[in-house]
C-alpha cells in the first residue's frame, strides 16, 4: 500500500534574487495511511509553506510530492477533492452563521451535511446550540470546532491541520486532540503542525523541523531515546543569575530556561554533586537540583545545537 503523503526534496524560496529566504530546504518524508503525523517546530520553521504545497495552494521551486497517490502539481484538482485543510488563521466567513458556513462548504464539494454527518457528529454537536450565531462571534474553541467540521464535511482521506491549537485554552486543546484520535480511528490520515512540543507525544510519529530542514523523524519515544546525556533540572531564588552561572560551568554541554526550572545537560563524566557544590559556592540559596527525563523539547534543543 502506498503512503498517504510523500515529499521528496521539496524546496521553496521567497524574495528577490538578491535576497532570497529559503522556507524549505530539501524536505523529504513519508506519512503512512491512517497515521497521526506531527510536524513540530517554532514559528518560521517552514510548516505552513510545506502544508500549502501539499494542499496544492503553493508551487514548490524544486522537488516532488504526492498526496493519496496524486502529484501535487499535475493532479491538483483531484487532490483538492480528497484533502481537508484547516489553516492556522481562522478563514471561514465571519458574517455567515455556523450552519451557513457548514452548508456552504458542503455545497462546494457537491455533498450535504446529512450525507457525512456521522463523521462530524461528535464535533458539531458541541457547537450546534450556536448554529444561528455568526462565526465571527464565536469563542476561539468554538471557531476551532467549526473550522474542523468544515474541513471534514466532504469526508477527506487526508486531513491537514496547520497549528490548530494556537491561541486556544488548555481545555480546548485537550478536547481537540481527543477529536483527532477519534478521527484517526475512522481511518483518516492526519498531518498536524504545532509549535507546542508537548503535543508531540500525542502523535504516532513526528518530524522536528527548523529553518526549513527536517532534523529528525521518529516516534516520540524514539526521538527521546536518542538523548544520551544526563539531564538535570535546577532552580534557585535568583533564576536569572542561576542561568548565567550555569552557562559558565565548564562541565556542561548546554543549559537553558525550561518552565519554572532551568535544564542543564551534563557531560557524561560530570557529577551532579559537583555541579550542586559549584552553585552553592556562587551563593545560590533555596537551590533544587534533580535528575529528570528528557522530553521532545529537550531533544529539539539538542538537535538545534548539533545542526547549527
Amino acid at each position: 500500500m502506498k503512503a498517504a503523503v510523500t515529499a521528496d526534496n521539496l524546496v521553496k524560496t521567497y524574495g528577490s534574487k538578491k535576497e532570497l529566504t529559503e522556507a524549505l530546504k530539501g524536505v523529504s518524508f513519508e506519512v503512512e495511511r491512517g497515521e497521526l503525523f506531527g510536524m513540530i517546530g517554532p514559528d518560521g520553521a517552514g510548516k505552513t509553506s510545506l502544508f500549502r504545497i501539499l494542499t496544492t495552494l503553493l508551487l514548490p521551486d524544486k522537488g516532488q510530492a504526492q498526496v493519496d497517490g496524486y502529484d501535487v502539481v499535475d493532479d491538483f484538482k483531484e487532490i483538492r477533492q480528497r484533502v481537508g485543510y484547516m489553516p492556522g488563521r481562522f478563514s471561514l466567513y465571519q458574517d455567515l452563521t455556523v450552519e451557513e458556513n457548514l452548508q456552504f462548504f458542503a455545497t462546494i464539494f457537491n455533498t450535504t451535511i446529512e450525507e457525512n454527518y456521522d463523521l462530524i457528529k461528535d464535533i458539531y454537536e458541541q457547537i450546534e446550540p450556536f448554529r444561528d450565531r455568526k462565526a465571527g462571534k464565536l469563542s476561539g474553541g468554538m471557531k476551532q470546532k467549526l473550522a474542523l467540521s468544515c474541513a471534514l464535511i466532504h469526508r477527506p482521506s487526508v486531513l491537514f491541520l496547520d497549528e490548530p491549537t494556537t491561541g486556544v485554552d488548555a481545555v480546548s486543546r485537550k478536547e481537540f486532540w481527543d477529536m483527532l484520535r477519534n478521527l484517526k480511528e475512522q481511518g483518516i490520515t492526519i498531518l498536524v503542525s504545532t509549535p507546542y512540543m508537548d503535543e508531540a507525544s500525542l502523535c504516532d510519529r513526528v518530524a522536528l523541523i527548523q529553518n526549513g530542514e527536517i532534523m529528525s523523524i521518529d516516534t516520540p519515544e524514539g526521538i527521546i531515546s536518542d538523548f544520551e546525556n544526563p539531564l538535570v533540572a535546577v532552580k534557585a531564588d535568583d533564576m536569572f543569575r542561576l542561568l548565567k552561572d550555569l552557562g559558565e560551568y565548564p562541565d556542561l554541554l548546554d543549559s537553558y530556561a525550561f518552565g519554572e526550572f532551568h535544564h542543564a545537560v551534563l557531560k557524561p563524566e560530570t557529577k551532579e554533586q559537583d555541579l550542586k557544590k559549584y552553585l552553592q559556592q556562587q551563593g545560590h540559596v533555596s537551590l533544587v537540583l534533580e535528575r529528570v527525563k528528557p522530553n521532545v523539547e529537550d531533544c529539539f534543543i539538542a538537535l538545534m545545537k548539533t545542526t547549527a
